[in-house]
C-alpha cells in the first residue's frame, strides 16, 4: 500500500484531531506531480504542532520562496501529537509531508526552524521519524541536508551534532541562494555529503558545525573554536534582506484547517528594532531597520485577505508602535477593511507610545483586553534594562485606553534581573493594582488585571551574556511572595501567572550552552522528553535524569557569571554588537540601580582567544 493510502487508513482514524495531518489547505501550492518533476525538494520542517506551526510565518514565507522558485519544490511537516506518534511507530509509518504525503525523508534539504530552545527534543522526533540518523556524522547520501535556521540558529552549539548546516540571519536571500547552489551542485554530479563543504566555502552566513573543532579549558570553558579546513571562514557572518519592500512574502498564505494559535493574515511591517532592550536577543541581532511602505503593506494585505477571507489582520514587528508610518497605516487600513469586519491586530505596544496610538487603536483594534510590555516595576530597574517606561506615562496610558472602552489589561513582567531588590518584587504587585485602580477613577469600578511574570533567561548577543541567572530557589522564593501578597489583597481584581521554573532554567542551559550539550539533549529524547514547549507534555525530572546519566551539570550552564575575557560558543558566529559595547552596557546595568557589578563582569586578565 502507498504511504498515502497507508496514512488515510493506519493514522487518521485512531488520532485526536485528524484535520492536522491531511494537507490540502486552501493555497496549497505543492502536490505529487510538482514534487515528482522539481530538481530539488525541500521539506519545510517546524518543530512544534500544526497549531503552532501554521501560525509562523517564517514557515509561510519560505514555503513560499520555494515554490516559486522554478525547478524547486517545498512541502510542510509538524511534530505530531503524542497519540499520532504512537501510532505511526507501532504501524511503522514514516514522517510524511502534509501537501502530497511523501517521505520526508525523500527530501534533498530538511530545513529546520529553530525558534525556541524547548523545541530540541522534538527535532529529533522528526529526524528518528523521518528516518534520517540523529547525528550528521551518521549520515550518508541518501539522507537530505538537515539545514537549520532562526533565532536558536545564533547559538546552535547544543544541536551542533545533529545539524548539517546552519544559516546565520535572514531565511529569504539565503534559501533563494541555496536552492540555486543545490542544484547547480547536484547537475555537477557532486555528492550530497560533500556538498557540505561546497555550501560552507561558498557562503559566509553557512555554518557547518562538523568543520569545526572546539577546545576547552580545564574548567571547561571554551579555548577556541577552529576551522578544519582552511578553505573556509574563521568567522560566520550575517545574512541580511537588503530590499526587504520587496522581499518574498506569501500573498496567499496557506488557511488552516482546524484553529491555530494566530487564525489571521499578518504582514511584517518592519525587521529589526530602533529599541535594545538589555534582555532582548533579537533587539541586538536583527538590525539594520528595514522598513514596508504602507502603499505596499496595503496592496499585500488586500492580496491576502482576497485569498484567504480571515477576519484579522495583523501588523508584526518587534516593536510595532516604532514604524514610523504607523498612524497613516491604521487610518488606511480602517478605512479599507472596516466595512469588511477585520479586525487589525498589534503585538504589545510600548507603553509611551500609546497615548498617541489610542485614536487610531479605538476604531481599528478589538477592545477585549490591552496588552503591554513593562517588565519591571520600579522606574530606576526599568532605566537599569532599558525598557522606556515610567509609572507616569504608564498610568496616564491606561487611564486613556480605559476612557476609549477597554475593561482589561495584560502586564507582562520578569523577574530575575542582575542587581533585583525585594522592591522590584513587591512593586509588580502594587504596580499592578495600581493600574487595576486606574479605571476606577474613569468607570467606577477597577479594571481586571493579569500580571504574567516570566523568568530571565540570560541570551547571546546581550549585554546579559554574561548574567548568572538565578537559581530555582530564588524562582520559588519569588513564587512564594506573590502568594502571600495575593493572601493579603483578597478584594484585589489582579491576578498574577507565572512561568514554569523549570522550563525557565532549562531554556538558560541551551541558550548560551556548548556541544557537550548533545548527549543529554539525546537522553533526554529517549527517555521520553517531547513538545516540551507544552505545560501537558514537559517533564522535567526527564531532563534531571538525562544530565545525571550524562554526568552533566546544568547549573554550571545556568547559574554561572561569566567572565568578562570568557570565549563563548557562539564567538565565531557574528552579527551582533562588538564586545566592549555589550560589556559596557552590562556594567550600566549596575550603575542604575546603584548596585555594586559582579567581581566577574569586569575585564579579566585571560587572553581572548576569541577564534583560533
Amino acid at each position: 500500500m502507498i504511504l498515502p493510502q497507508r496514512v488515510s487508513t493506519e493514522l487518521l482514524p485512531f488520532v485526536k484531531q485528524p484535520g492536522q495531518y491531511i494537507g490540502g489547505e486552501l493555497n496549497q501550492l505543492c502536490d505529487s506531480v510538482r514534487w515528482a518533476d522539481a530538481d530539488v525538494r525541500v521539506v519545510v520542517a517546524f518543530p512544534d504542532t500544526y497549531t503552532i506551526g501554521m501560525s509562523h510565518l517564517g514557515c509561510q514565507i519560505l514555503y513560499w520562496l520555494i515554490n516559486h522558485t522554478p525547478g524547486c519544490a517545498a512541502e510542510r511537516v509538524f511534530v505530531p501529537w503524542a497519540d499520532a506518534e504512537a501510532r505511526m511507530r507501532q504501524v511503522g509509518l514514516p514522517l510524511f509531508t502534509l501537501d502530497s504525503r511523501q517521505p520526508a525523508a525523500s527530501a534533498d534539504i530538511f530545513a529546520v526552524s529553530l525558534q525556541y530552545e524547548m523545541s530540541f527534543s522534538s527535532v529529533l522526533t522528526l529526524l528518528d521519524l523521518a528516518g534520517i540518523p540523529l547525528r550528521s556524522v551518521d549520515r550518508d547520501d541518501t539522507h537530505p541536508l538537515v539545514v537549520a535556521g532562526g533565532p536558536q540558529a545564533d547559538n546552535p552549539e547544543p544541536m551542533a551534532e545533529f545539524l548539517d548546516l546552519v544559516v546565520l540571519g535572514d531565511g529569504e536571500d539565503s534559501m533563494a541562494a541555496i536552492l540555486a547552489a543545490y542544484r547547480e551542485l547536484k547537475e555537477a554530479g557532486v555528492r550530497r555529503r560533500d556538498m557540505i563543504l561546497h555550501l560552507a566555502r561558498r557562503f559566509e552566513w553557512i555554518y557547518a558545525p562538523s568543520l569545526y573543532d572546539v577546545s576547552y579549558h580545564e574548567d571547561g570553558t571554551v579555548r577556541a573554536i577552529s576551522p578544519t579546513d582552511a578553505r573556509i571562514p574563521r568567522s560566520i557572518e550575517r545574512c541580511q534582506t537588503p530590499d526587504f519592500e520587496n522581499a518574498p512574502f506569501p500573498l496567499r498564505p496557506l488557511v488552516p484547517f482546524v484553529e491555530v494559535v494566530h487564525d489571521r493574515f499578518a504582514i511584517e511591517i518592519m525587521r529589526g528594532c530602533p529599541q535594545r532592550c538589555r534582555f532582548c536577543h533579537a533587539g541586538y541581532t536583527k538590525r539594520p531597520l528595514r522598513l514596508r511602505g504602507v502603499d505596499t503593506v496595503m496592496t499585500m494585505a488586500e492580496e491576502m485577505y482576497r485569498h484567504t477571507g480571515m477576519e484579522e489582520f495583523g501588523l508584526l514587528s518587534l516593536s510595532t508602535a516604532d514604524y514610523p508610518h504607523l498612524r497613516e497605516l491604521a487610518e488606511r487600513a480602517n478605512a479599507q477593511f472596516a466595512s469588511r469586519r477585520v479586525n487589525i491586530s498589534v503585538p504589545s505596544l510600548r507603553v509611551d507610545q500609546m497615548l498617541q496610538n489610542i485614536p487610531w487603536m479605538v476604531n481599528t483594534v478589538r477592545k477585549g483586553g490591552l496588552t503591554l510590555a513593562v517588565e519591571a516595576a520600579r522606574d530606576d530597574m526599568r532605566a537599569a534594562i532599558r525598557k522606556k517606561v515610567t509609572d507616569g506615562n504608564l498610568l496616564d496610558g491606561v487611564k486613556e485606553a480605559y476612557k476609549a472602552g477597554w475593561r482589561s489589561v495584560k502586564l507582562y513582567f520578569m523577574a530575575g534581573f542582575p542587581g533585583e531588590r525585594p522592591e522590584d518584587i513587591d512593586g509588580i504587585w502594587d504596580l499592578s493594582n495600581e493600574v487595576s485602580r486606574a479605571r476606577k477613577e474613569v468607570a467606577g469600578h477597577p479594571a481586571g488585571v493579569k500580571a504574567s511574570v516570566g523568568w530571565l533567561v540570560p541570551k547571546p548577543y546581550t549585554p546579559f551574556q554574561w548574567a548568572a541567572q538565578p537559581r530555582a530557589e530564588y524562582f520559588q522564593g519569588v513564587r512564594q511572595r506573590f502568594h502571600e501578597l495575593a493572601r493579603g489583597g483578597r478584594r484585589s481584581a489582579v491576578r498574577i501567572q507565572m512561568h514554569s521554573v523549570e522550563r525557565s532554567i532549562l531554556e538558560g542551559v541551551f541558550a548560551r550552552g556548548d556541544r557537550k550539550l548533545a548527549s543529554a539533549i539525546v537522553a533526554a529524547w529517549r527517555l521520553g522528553a517531547r513538545l516540551d514547549g507544552w505545560d501537558e507534555c514537559f517533564n522535567p525530572s526527564t531532563w534531571r535524569r538525562a544530565f545525571e546519566e550524562t554526568g552533566i551539570d546544568p547549573a554550571w550552564y545556568a547559574h554561572r557569571e561569566r567572565r568578562a575575557d570568557e570565549v563563548f560558543p557562539w564567538n565565531h558566529l557574528h552579527g551582533g554588537a562588538p564586545t566592549e559595547y555589550l560589556q559596557n552596557q552590562y556594567e550600566d546595568v549596575f550603575v542604575k540601580i546603584g548596585a555594586p557589578a559582579p567581581a566577574t563582569a569586569t575585564r579579566g586578565t585571560r587572553s581572548l582567544a576569541v577564534v583560533a
